[in-house]
């Protein structure tokens, strides 16, 4: 509903050493975005014990005051100041209504890993699967079409990487991606 509260849930974790800079940018980012029409209130809560990640709570009147929050040119600019101060991109989650105060505990998010650290890992999952699965299927089906057994090989790929294999990477590298394990 456009006339409906939006709560905005920010979290970002913050590259070693630029702690104090990101404490200082966000400072000015609150007072930002206080001053905007339509928001209502930023809450901030700072990492714990061997932890970065910062999470921002940040209420809107409505819909139109976040789409018109998030659509000015000095939105842009502060979202690119902190992007340099931060690891990665932030992991934002909008909620409008009621429902941005009832978030369970659980349901709370990290942050995503850095771009090249996904990439590695993901690496590590695809190139054991695209070595030995299109030549095992070409032994086990030599009548077989290559575009068809090209399509089944993919389909297992992704199957395999999708259950198995991804999850698997993710907790045994969970500390280098995280910086914590799951």
């Amino acid at each position: 509903m456009p006339d409906e509260p939006v709560t905005v849930v920010v979290r970002r974790r913050v590259k070693p050493g630029s702690e104090a800079a990101f404490e200082s940018a966000m400072q000015e980012f609150i007072g930002f975005a206080l001053g905007f029409p339509g928001n209502r209130g930023i809450h901030v809560v700072r990492p714990g014990a061997n932890s970065r990640e910062y999470t921002v709570v940040d209420q809107f009147i409505d819909g139109q005051a976040r789409q018109s929050f998030k659509a000015s040119s000095d939105y842009g600019e502060w979202m690119r100041r902190l992007r340099e101060l931060s690891e990665s991109d932030p992991y934002i989650e909008e909620q409008s209504g009621l429902g941005g105060w009832f978030t369970p505990p659980e349901a709370v998010r990290a942050s995503p890993p850095a771009q090249v650290k996904m990439a590695l890992v993901t690496f590590l999952g695809v190139l054991p699967l695209t070595a030995a699965l299109p030549p095992l299927f070409a032994w086990l089906l030599p009548g077989w079409h290559p575009q068809l057994a090209n399509v089944l090989v993919t389909a297992l790929i992704v199957t395999l990487l999708t259950w198995p294999v991804m999850p698997l990477l993710t907790r045994l590298f969970a500390l280098w991606l995280y910086g914590k394990t799951p």
